[in-house]
């Protein structure tokens, strides 16, 4: 029986200088309905204030590496993953954001926007501000703090 390559993909997730702590996994497992994306992070930054958690941009990246320079420590993550030049926020690389708890968050979610041989190679960033769904072109989600590349 044929075996799909490219039916699961992970993206180990690391911090960058100013958020050493953050790490975890971002898991996809492909299936006829679409690829399902799981998000297990820690060290996230979070509120003190026990009414209140803190929304992450979370993004695939057309990008193939978690390198950057001075100014940009993940620039060479490019930005969002959009062969199709959809707007914001309809890329193929957009996902919904991450709810920090107590500096973890945990995320499910079915697309159906990509299949795994369309995101492997490529990165998923981590953003310190939540996306907004509207500015174009990335959803004004801010600075790039944790990057993963994604592997088969």
């Amino acid at each position: 029986m044929f075996t799909n390559i490219f039916n699961h993909a992970k993206a180990p997730i690391k911090g960058g200088k100013k958020y050493p702590a953050i790490h975890g996994m971002v898991t996809f497992k492909e299936n006829k309905n679409g690829v399902l994306v799981t998000a297990k992070i820690y060290g996230l930054p979070h509120s003190k204030d026990s009414c209140m958690g803190r929304f992450f941009g979370f993004h695939i990246h057309e990008g193939t590496s978690c390198s950057g320079n001075v100014k940009d420590e993940f620039a060479d993550a490019k930005s969002h993953l959009n062969p199709s030049n959809c707007p914001h926020p309809f890329h193929m690389g957009d996902l919904p954001p991450l709810l920090e708890n107590d500096g973890y968050a945990y995320m499910s979610v079915l697309v159906n926007k990509f299949k795994i041989k369309d995101i492997v190679g490529k990165v998923i960033i981590i953003h310190d501000m939540p996306d907004d769904f509207t500015s174009q072109p990335s959803g004004n989600s801010g600075t790039k703090i944790a990057c993963g590349k994604i592997e088969a």
